[in-house]
């Protein structure tokens, strides 16, 4: 099925959606309509444009593809399913996603990855090809965050204040020197074979999804953050 998009009110878009019999759907002409495919399970959405703030907020199992940019908040507290962003991605990306995945080609904009979490067998997952703003994984309380580094010059793939507030799950940074501005709660480490064992799936989907070179990639320098063992903010938190 296919929905033309073009000056439909967000609520009108999101009707459309969650009533089509299709499980295929492909949006065309998407421009800033927000909430799209909130909570949704059970379809395969792909998206030609940019859709607005919120896209796949409360995703409970299917998947979304974008050709094109989003906006912010992109996977808000999303539950399970999977994103693929061939773009660039806004602030707040994966901001407290529970489960799922979340693959953004580009870039990510501030606090990516805030207030991420997991639960038993949900551990969910924000892969970004290219660089991190400010704040990434600020409050991070689980899953996994992985920075490529990919097509950019940063030497450091990251902005400020990387893990500032981190007192669960693992970031993994590809670059070949740390960020100055660690926060005391973080501890940094070369990652290991077994580290890296453990991001091989998600950056060969990845790649695959996206058409990146993924032996190049698995060759390169990783760094992997973890929460310090004497971190003040696990004692405010259950266990993951």
């Amino acid at each position: 099925m296919t929905i033309n998009s073009q000056g439909k009110h967000f609520q009108t878009l999101g009707e459309e959606i969650r009533s089509a019999q299709d499980k295929k759907i492909t949006i065309k002409n998407c421009m800033g309509q927000r909430y799209i495919a909130s909570g949704l399970s059970g379809k395969d959405i792909t998206i030609e444009g940019t859709p607005g703030n919120a896209l796949g907020a409360y995703l409970d199992g299917s998947t979304i593809t974008v050709h094109g940019n989003v906006q912010d908040a992109t996977g808000d507290t999303m539950n399970d399913g999977a994103i693929y962003v061939d773009g660039q991605a806004g602030d707040a990306t994966g901001y407290a996603m529970r489960g799922g995945k979340i693959f953004i080609h580009g870039d990510v904009g501030y606090r990516a990855g805030i207030h991420m979490k997991e639960y038993q067998d949900k551990i969910p997952a924000l892969v970004v090809g290219g660089r991190a703003g400010s704040f990434l994984g600020e409050y991070q309380a689980g899953g996994i965050i992985v920075i490529l580094g990919l097509h950019c010059d940063a030497q450091v793939p990251v902005g400020y204040f990387c893990g500032t507030g981190m007192h669960g799950g693992k970031i993994f940074l590809r670059c070949k020197i740390l960020p100055a501005d660690l926060p005391a709660q973080v501890q940094a480490s070369q990652a290991t074979q077994d580290d890296l064992d453990e991001i091989r799936p998600l950056v060969h989907e990845f790649c695959t999804a996206f058409g990146e070179d993924e032996d190049h990639i698995m060759k390169s320098s990783f760094f992997v953050l973890t929460p310090n063992t004497k971190n003040p903010y696990q004692r405010l938190y259950t266990p993951n």
